[in-house]
């Protein structure tokens, strides 16, 4: 029974996670872009973007990444077998990669607020990405745990990068196109 609670409990906050993470480099594209503004124009929209990144992070998504870990870590200690399975195993790298990918979007987000940050609003589009095919990774593994069906899913997940590369791209075309200011 406690094992489904925290099941329940992990599902519940990676959701929350996952949003958090979705969320955050597009208010990173939007501040970037901000700069594009007039100089009291990028000031008011600079601090209020601070607030929102601030209260997205620290009341949203990090209590959501350790009560998701939280969850895992019960559900591993009640079935221990579970590490023994291969997918598991590259599951929690995937894991891993994931809260590297929260921690590096965390200096990012600081390094806007204090107004060194270099990255462009195409990067941080490109960035915005990444978690998305992490998520991939991790949900055909926990749905599949087959080395077959993992083959296809590394496919997969390839040919999700290449797609949504070319589609940043395109966005970007678009909006040259209609005579916007891209980086």
């Amino acid at each position: 029974m406690l094992y489904l609670y925290a099941k329940a409990i992990h599902i519940i906050f990676v959701i929350c996670w996952m949003a958090g993470l979705f969320y955050m480099p597009r208010l990173f594209v939007y501040h970037t872009e901000a700069k594009q503004k007039t100089d009291i124009e990028y000031q008011v929209l600079h601090k209020q973007f601070v607030v929102m990144e601030n209260r997205l992070w620290w009341v949203i998504t990090t209590p959501a990444m350790y009560l998701t870990i939280a969850s895992a870590l019960v559900m591993l200690y009640v079935n221990p077998a579970l590490l023994t399975a291969g997918w598991m195993q590259v599951k929690l790298c995937f894991v891993a990669a994931l809260v590297l990918y929260h921690f590096k979007s965390q200096q990012i987000m600081h390094q806007l607020r204090d107004e060194k940050s270099t990255w462009t609003s195409t990067q941080l589009r490109m960035w915005n990405e990444v978690s998305t095919i992490i998520l991939f990774a991790i949900v055909f593994l926990v749905i599949l745990k087959s080395a077959f069906g993992w083959i296809f899913g590394v496919v997969g997940i390839v040919g999700l990068g290449i797609v949504l590369m070319i589609l940043v791209k395109l966005y970007k075309k678009y909006r040259k196109a209609k005579g916007e200011q891209v980086d």
